[in-house]
């Protein structure tokens, strides 16, 4: 009974209903509550902290930002169907107004990652000049990834949330983990223009991931690695995340002499060969499915996808000649 108590208890609160409601849609920050709810930052934190300690809502700090979202899916589900059952939509004229104020966070954050974009666009544009198109990477991607359900989704350095674009609305469930909070915040706006305002988007390190062991189905590591100091150890964070048969794709560059991106765009490694790629893989018990190079420009793209297997003996040099 003491769950349901708590529940209740946190519930007996117009203002928290209203958050809930309000988090169902989209994560948002206490300041962006705050200005949708029409209240203070202090009273929404402290509704927030009671929806928190009974479970109901999750905080996550990014940088001097803290971003909410729904609480565990099997603590929030069973509230939120009763929540359908006994709502009168015609009646709740503070839902129609909370969900018509979303609008504006959504501009907002939209003008906020262009406005990155504006930024950034002549430093990416550059880099992007060396390889070929984004869209052939993205059309190499789905090829790779198109024999099997996408299932539970997890984008490691997510960036802008371009793969959850590409992969989330096939996937189960999407999640994005990145280091920078204007990334994220960037991913959000994005997401939301794409309609995937659901998606979960976490600040975390690639070396140490927020999330469980054994509860994702695919992993992507998309022109990631070569920031990793630590590869290996990336990678094997990364498997640590998979279930029994769940896929790691990683999309990088293949070895290259470009000291340039090293000193200027702090890339800590001049892309990858296959060896080291088996390699690693074959240490955080992965076999490798499948390698394909898109030549074009100075530098190759390269897609290295594996699978999690029950036992994981296989030296690197046989793996490699399988896919061959």
């Amino acid at each position: 009974m003491q769950p349901a108590l708590d529940i209740f208890r946190a519930l007996a609160d117009p203002t928290r209903l209203r958050i809930l409601a309000l988090l169902r849609a989209m994560d948002l920050s206490v300041g962006e509550l705050a200005q949708v709810l029409g209240q203070s930052q202090p009273r929404v934190s402290r509704h927030v902290k009671i929806l928190a300690d009974a479970g109901l809502a999750e905080r996550r700090k990014e940088g001097s930002w803290v971003f909410l979202g729904l609480g565990p899916r099997e603590r929030v589900a069973p509230l939120l169907a009763a929540l359908d059952g006994w709502a009168d939509a015609e009646a709740d004229h503070w839902a129609r107004a909370d969900i018509a104020r979303l609008s504006a966070i959504r501009a907002d954050r939209a003008a906020a990652a262009e406005r990155y974009f504006a930024q950034h666009a002549d430093h990416w544009d550059a880099i992007r000049s060396l390889h070929v198109a984004e869209a052939e990477v993205e059309a190499a991607i789905l090829a790779a990834l198109e024999d099997r359900p996408v299932g539970r989704l997890v984008d490691i350095g997510t960036g802008t949330g371009r793969m959850i674009a590409l992969l989330g609305p096939s996937a189960e469930s999407a999640t994005g983990i990145d280091r920078s909070p204007e990334m994220l915040r960037v991913a959000r706006a994005r997401l939301a223009e794409a309609g995937l305002d659901r998606a979960d988007l976490r600040q975390g390190d690639m070396y140490a991931l927020p999330l469980a062991s054994g509860a994702t189905d695919l992993v992507l590591l998309h022109q990631v690695l070569h920031y990793a100091q630590q590869p290996a150890a990336a990678i094997a964070e990364a498997g640590r995340l998979l279930a029994p048969g769940g896929r790691l794709l990683i999309v990088d560059f293949a070895a290259h002499d470009r000291e340039a991106l090293r000193s200027v765009d702090a890339h800590a490694r001049l892309g990858f060969d296959d060896a080291q790629i088996a390699g690693w893989f074959t240490a955080a018990g992965l076999a490798i499915e499948r390698i394909a190079a898109l030549d074009g420009g100075e530098l190759t793209v390269k897609l290295w996808l594996a699978v999690r297997t029950a036992v994981a003996d296989q030296s690197p040099e046989p793996l490699l000649k399988a896919v061959s």
